[in-house]
């Protein structure tokens, strides 16, 4: 496959990931927060099962299924039910942008395990993130620490599962990396995702269906966003141009938060696209300081 298909093909991935915030959100009005979540992932695995395929687990080595497995539904879980029990569509937001801290905390967890060596613009890269954060849950008021508790005890459950699930993800990315010895297992971790949504849903109490039509057309575009996402992101890393697509990755937070905002009806104030653009930037910021060093080392080692 021609690299610039391949790698326009891993762009269209990223605009569908990017609309999962607000098609999360829009499901679990219509179907509840975990019976929501739970037919998003059945049908995302059945749309994996058709287009990726079933891998062989063999072939794979036992502490990928077994640690990636545990990492990806938990990942998961966190990241469905904190938007489904959200109160409001600009919660949702708020929630999927606290999220996006996953990008800077698994470059910050590959310095310390992996070692990666960084230049030291990961620093302000860090703190303009966590700033960018901090920016969106002040509101109106701006870095206003008051203003930000009372954002997260409005609904702690939602904020807390948000920031677990982004130390979840960032050390599935860097565990995964080491010890998948090249094995992709998504299909396997979506189908464990539905079947442990389904097993919770099944033993607690849930509220009754209520979908809309247009609860039903979000369903199935959440499906195709996350089912077909990762199917094209695959291609793009394949065979496209893998820088092109890790820096246009970080600009999930500012595409998610217009494609939720415009999904759920939401009306988001300056201040938090202040705070978005941060978060952005400080992600890219941290990405750049590991293509800093990487180029200075092939440079010295050329002059050499």
């Amino acid at each position: 496959m021609p690299q610039k298909k391949a790698t326009l093909i891993g762009l269209i991935a990223i605009l569908l990931w990017s609309a999962i915030v607000g098609l999360i959100k829009s499901v679990s009005e219509g179907f509840g927060p975990i019976a929501g979540a739970a037919l998003i992932y059945s049908c995302s695995a059945i749309l994996l099962l058709f287009s990726v395929g079933f891998p062989n687990l063999k072939k794979f080595p036992r502490r990928y299924v077994i640690i990636g497995s545990v990492l990806f539904v938990c990942y998961e879980l966190c990241l469905s039910l904190s938007l489904g029990f959200t109160h409001s569509g600009r919660q949702a937001i708020e929630v999927g942008m606290v999220n996006y801290l996953w990008p800077s905390m698994t470059i910050v967890l590959a310095v310390i395990v992996n070692r990666q060596k960084v230049s030291p613009l990961i620093i302000p890269g860090v703190i303009l993130a966590v700033a960018g954060i901090c920016r969106v849950l002040g509101g109106d008021q701006g870095f206003s620490l008051s203003e930000m508790t009372n954002n997260i005890m409005e609904n702690p459950l939602s904020y807390g599962l948000a920031f677990t699930g982004a130390i979840i993800w960032a050390i599935y990315c860097v565990v995964t990396k080491r010890i998948a010895n090249g094995n992709n297992g998504i299909t396997l971790f979506f189908v464990l995702t539905a079947l442990t949504l389904w097993v919770k849903y099944l033993i607690s109490p849930q509220p009754e269906f209520a979908p809309s039509f247009n609860t039903w057309i979000s369903l199935a575009l959440a499906a195709m966003a996350m089912g077909f996402g990762y199917a094209a992101w695959n291609v793009g890393i394949l065979h496209g141009n893998v820088t092109v697509l890790a820096a246009a990755s970080y600009f999930i937070p500012i595409i998610s938060s217009i494609l939720a905002a415009f999904i759920l009806s939401s009306h988001l104030i300056l201040s938090f696209w202040q705070g978005t653009a941060m978060v952005s930037l400080g992600s890219l910021v941290c990405w750049w300081s590991t293509r800093t060093v990487v180029t200075k080392s092939v440079s010295s080692k050329i002059s050499e």
